[in-house]
């Protein structure tokens, strides 16, 4: 690339960059600061802008900003051709953004269908008594039995999977005219994956001669030769509150005691942005306890969004807990958490940013009487996200760290937008769930072909079993330990691909069993339950003992 190429390139993210942090609690924080500093005595006109350098230095916000600016880079896109048109950025490929909006359509169709066979309006305020409801049982909704019988998912994870073995790059021709090729695997677009050299340079910190919390950790020798050390750096990783160096540190497993505070300092969960108008009194008086609270007041607003307004939605969300946590060994006893959050998730508007780097568009509804009126169109939910069957499993392992219910809410919002949304949209991205498919179906047909083959001719295709495993990223189906020490990864490596890597392990793992299957119940009867499975010793073992 051309040295003025790659200038403009950086100037433009510098520039979006600026753009996006000017909206923050951060940017107001700064300038707060600044404005003391000038007080300072030691702070001298003739050399304003380096005192005040050095003052936002020694006093940590400069570490702040560090973190901010990190955030940034690892949730914006690359930066495409300055020519290309705006959908670019969301979806490169038309054929890819064209699949996209057929399916949300189809969704929305599915929603508006459900509204009008049920007679129920996708959103109305709630009477006062309503309120009081719920206000009263705001932390116990898990008592609560509405009736659901009529109330069905929008749509499951093997609905989604249809879509994507259906999806067809119109200019390709794969050049295989008996077809014998492309049949093997379920997903037929050609999209550039990694293979598992590329893999394994990707995941370097899992090779075999890396210590792993996770392995070393749980074998038979004395804790203080790896655990204490490694919480004594964690430990030291956390005092100097840098993003950057969390990130690395978490590539080999966190210590269970310090992940929480660990993921907060990657997900830079401190200097989120904000919608400072909610409540404009407190940030013009500059009140000390604004900084303070804003999370939790924001937190707030959206509880009082929920209480004030019943949505449609609400009932899919109180559906979904009941058909997956509410049932689940780990996470049953945190279903009114789960309520809570979800509820808040459905009425944030800072949700709707990430549709800027997302394949995606936020569905939308006509106010009422309106119809057909562009006017009068309002985006539906609030958040832009309609919940499909599986939802609520993205929130539920995070209840294990996180039981202050603001702190819970901003951790999964900031996963969502980074990670999560990927596994339910159709886009080229490395993580987005396309992509993990072909990775998967490529590692198991390339390392265990004999297996793929046999399943294939079963009726078991393995994506078929796998597929529902990657869409939750695990949730529900590893150990809640883990599934955490996975989700480490994920946040190590700022990468999903771990995920079709474990699958593939897995299948590996199972091999010797999956070979007597003899249709795809029993396929999937062997691999039931993955509750009893190590994630780290399949990982290692799959990328780094297989034979290239």
């Amino acid at each position: 690339m051309e040295p003025d190429s790659v200038q403009r390139q950086l100037s433009v993210t510098i520039a979006h960059i600026v753009q996006r942090l000017r909206g923050s609690k951060l940017h107001s924080e700064l300038e707060r600061e600044a404005r003391t500093c000038l007080h300072k005595s030691e702070v001298r006109i003739e050399s304003l802008k380096e005192d005040l350098k050095d003052f936002l230095r020694k006093s940590g916000w400069e570490k702040k900003l560090q973190n901010a600016v990190y955030r940034e880079l690892n949730v914006l896109p690359h930066p495409g051709h300055p020519a290309a048109p705006p959908e670019h950025t969301k979806e490169s490929l038309m054929y890819l953004r064209r699949a996209q909006v057929n399916w949300e359509k189809r969704v929305l169709k599915s929603l508006n269908s459900m509204c009008a066979e049920l007679g129920i309006p996708l959103a109305k305020k709630r009477s006062a008594d309503e309120q009081k409801e719920l206000l009263n049982k705001w932390n116990e909704m898990g008592t609560d039995e509405p009736d659901l019988s009529h109330f069905r998912p929008v749509y499951a994870p093997k609905d989604f999977l249809e879509v994507l073995i259906n999806l067809r790059n119109p200019n390709y021709d794969g050049g295989d005219p008996t077809g014998l090729r492309s049949s093997w695997g379920l997903i037929s677009i050609p999209l550039p994956v990694k293979d598992l050299s590329e893999l394994r340079e990707l995941f370097a910190e899992l090779a075999l001669n890396y210590e792993q919390l996770g392995i070393d950790d749980s074998m038979q020798i004395p804790v203080e030769l790896f655990e204490s050390e490694y919480i004594r750096l964690g430990q030291r990783v956390l005092s100097e509150q840098d993003s950057a160096a969390a990130q690395q540190y978490i590539r080999q497993g966190c210590p269970t005691g310090l992940r929480a505070d660990m993921w907060a300092l990657i997900l830079n969960i401190d200097n989120q942005l904000e919608l400072q108008e909610l409540i404009p009194a407190l940030v013009q008086e500059k009140k000390p306890l604004f900084d303070e609270y804003l999370d939790s007041l924001y937190y707030e607003q959206l509880k009082s969004n929920v209480i004030q307004h019943d949505l449609l939605i609400d009932n899919l969300i109180y559906k979904d807990v009941k058909l997956t946590a509410s049932n689940d060994d780990y996470y049953f006893v945190f279903e009114d958490y789960l309520y809570q959050v979800l509820l808040c998730f459905s009425r944030d508007t800072l949700v709707l940013d990430h549709f800027s780097y997302s394949s995606a568009s936020p569905p939308k509804s006509y106010i009422r009487g309106k119809f057909a009126l562009e006017d009068y169109t309002v985006v539906y939910p609030p958040n832009g996200v309609i919940p499909f069957h599986g939802f609520a499993m993205y929130v539920a392992p995070l209840c294990f760290l996180y039981h202050e219910p603001s702190k819970l809410y901003q951790v999964f919002r900031e996963m969502y937008v980074r990670y999560f949304f990927r596994l339910h949209c159709i886009s080229s991205h490395s993580s987005g769930i396309v992509s993990l498919c072909l990775v998967f179906e490529t590692l198991v047909q390339t390392y265990l072909p004999q297996l793929f083959y046999h399943l294939r001719e079963i009726g078991a295709q393995p994506l078929r079993i796998s597929f529902k495993w990657m869409v939750r990223a695990f949730s529900g189906y590893l150990a809640t330990d883990q599934l955490l020490l996975l989700w480490d990864r994920i946040l190590g490596y700022n990468s999903l691909e771990i995920l079709a890597v474990l699958a593939a392990a897995v299948f590996a793992f199972r091999a010797e069993n999956l070979m007597e299957a003899t249709s795809l119940a029993t396929a999937e009867a062997v691999l039931a339950d993955l509750s009893t499975l190590k994630v780290m010793p399949l990982l290692q073992l799959f990328l780094f003992a297989t034979s290239s």
